[in-house]
């Protein structure tokens, strides 16, 4: 596949798009869950639910509100930083103007997300009284896009940050997807992820279209530079020390006794998953590279050697 065989999705997002046929979303005030207690393990601990599981409606919103805070950092501060780029032609590989107006749907898409991410934290806060506490300045991908770049040559960091962000993309279309069918929470956090997911579908098979143009493209040397950073940021990226704070200071806000938070504290850090083979999320992430062709080449084998047993 090369760039003169990109074909646009225009009309699909024209007719689509959450941002030209969804209503706005509109939280309940009903008994069901505002945030998944399977994604918040610290509310399922032996201690927290034989000390205090009166508090884990506050423990759930405050997940939620990070939840939210990572979306707007992610869409705003990652994805856009690329798509824009390629919008306005400023990508080092030369690609037509109906995939720099599809990038241009995704710059809109996300910022779209991000405002109505934000729209929902406020309608919770006004709905529970639950302010946030002190939110992460950044989240995973913020540290493992620059620790990969670094790696690289001058002249393929562009191409290494279309690698992460793609990379990124892929594993957070299947993320939300598992959030939208939860039947534990809010018809309006279901439909909220659900026409999310609507849109990261077809964000997800751009950005691996695009890697794949840019990677049968690549002469040898660029894409074996390119392998070589891939360990760098899987290994960032799936690493818990961002949430792993978090909880820390969500467990100090808590009304409990100190022993209480002490023995909360203790299980959160025993929380992780091993980054290997067995990691949740690195078939995601695998199926990635299958379906832009980088597991083709033996470079990008060898990289990956350690997560492919």
């Amino acid at each position: 596949m090369n760039a003169a065989d990109y074909r646009s999705f225009a009309d699909a997002w024209e007719n689509r798009a959450t941002i030209r046929t969804r209503p706005r979303r509109r939280v309940e005030d009903d008994q069901r869950l505002i945030y998944p207690v399977s994604r918040q393990p610290l509310v399922l601990s032996a201690t927290f639910e034989r000390e205090c599981p009166q508090l884990r409606d506050f423990a759930l919103v405050q997940s939620l509100y990070k939840f939210i805070h990572d979306v707007v950092i992610f869409e705003t501060e990652i994805v856009n930083h690329t798509a824009g780029a390629i919008a306005r032609g400023r990508f080092a590989m030369a690609l037509p103007f109906a995939c720099r107006y599809d990038a241009m749907t995704v710059v809109v898409d996300e910022d779209y997300h991000a405002l109505v991410a934000m729209d929902f934290m406020q309608q919770t806060i006004e709905l529970t009284g639950i302010e946030p506490i002190g939110l992460p300045s950044e989240i995973e991908l913020s540290r493992a896009i620059p620790a990969a770049l670094a790696q690289l040559p001058e002249g393929l960091r562009q191409a290494g940050e279309l690698i992460c962000v793609a990379i990124a993309e892929n594993t957070l279309t299947n993320d939300v997807a598992a959030f939208a069918r939860d039947a534990t929470v809010k018809d309006s956090i279901k439909g909220l992820m659900a026409d999310h997911l609507l849109d990261e579908g077809r964000h997800s098979t751009f950005w691996t279209r695009l890697v794949r143009i840019y990677w049968q493209a690549a002469p040898a040397a660029d894409q074996a530079h390119l392998a070589r950073m891939l360990p760098t940021f899987i290994e960032r990226y799936l690493t818990n020390d961002i949430q792993k704070a978090f909880d820390l200071s969500l467990i100090e806000h808590l009304h409990a006794d100190a022993c209480v938070r002490r023995a909360l504290a203790e299980e959160v850090q025993a929380l992780a998953y091993p980054i290997n083979h067995q990691h949740p999320l690195l078939a995601n992430i695998l199926r990635f590279f299958q379906g832009s062709s980088m597991l083709d080449s033996p470079c990008v084998r060898d990289a990956l050697a350690a997560y492919l047993s």
